[in-house]
């Protein structure tokens, strides 16, 4: 299954993903809750899904730093409202960043939070990977208990490749480190600058489709959601192509048996 994040017809409208996503023939839509009042509404995204015929295979919870209002500002009080659009719409998985370190109470429990959660909602929370912040030569470390998944006791975990070129880190080796636990893969690129790019996967120099090869090699079966940043696009035409781009790379390379 290669699913579209809506995230990745920004700044089109929640809406609009859902009808790129149909249209370019992706299988299915991720749902970043977002400053897009749709994006916040289970009915709306609900109807959203049965008019395109397109499955809601994942929330996006609103953990972003320009998500801090969405859904109030209890940062549980958020993960509990993402669970019930996943449950309502038919989605399994909760993609979810790991705490900013200033959120001290939420960080304290967090990976035991996680757990009771998915024990209690039957949902995945897959915690992504994120990366150290860095200005010039200097690196502070803003996520707690800290920006890679596979060194906490997750049941679950989400690899953003846009996010492992920021930090400097091997994907590949990241994905082999958490085996079964790896469920979700925001499938995008970068170039290893301290910016978080999401290009076209491909454009950067992350081992995109290494990457696909080894989920190919061990019949992965979570999410492989293409999560690229389309805003410079010059019109609709450019981000379709983008969009287009994105899938095919996504599904030669996931398709490709290693040798």
């Amino acid at each position: 299954m290669i699913a579209l994040s809506t995230a990745s017809v920004y700044p089109e409208s929640t809406a609009n993903g859902f009808e790129l996503a149909s249209r370019l023939g992706y299988d299915a839509v991720e749902v970043m809750v977002g400053i897009d009042p749709i994006s916040q509404e289970v009915d709306a995204v609900r109807h959203l899904s049965e008019h395109h015929g397109m499955p809601v295979c994942a929330i996006h919870a609103p953990c972003l730093l320009i998500t801090q209002r969405v859904w109030g500002t209890e940062p549980w009080g958020k993960l509990e409202q993402s669970a019930e659009m996943a449950v309502a719409v038919g989605a399994d998985v909760v993609v979810v960043h790991p705490p900013f370190r200033w959120q001290r109470d939420y960080a304290r429990a967090f990976v035991e939070g996680i757990a009771e959660l998915e024990e209690r909602t039957g949902v995945a929370f897959a915690v992504e990977n994120m990366y150290p912040w860095r200005a010039s030569r200097r690196e502070m470390q803003v996520y707690v208990p800290g920006w890679d998944p596979s060194e906490q006791d997750y049941a679950n975990a989400t690899i953003d490749l846009s996010h492992s070129a920021v930090s400097q880190s091997d994907p590949v080796a990241m994905a082999r480190r958490l085996g079964s636990r790896l469920r979700h893969i925001h499938m995008t690129d970068g170039t290893g600058s301290a910016k978080d790019e999401h290009l076209v996967p491909g454009r950067g120099t992350q081992p995109v489709a290494a990457l696909l090869e080894h989920l190919a090699g061990v019949a992965f079966d979570g999410h492989v959601v293409v999560e690229i940043n389309t805003r410079k696009a010059a019109d609709r035409a450019a981000r379709e192509l983008d969009l287009l781009e994105a899938l095919a790379f996504t599904r030669l390379n996931f398709a490709v048996a290693p040798s």
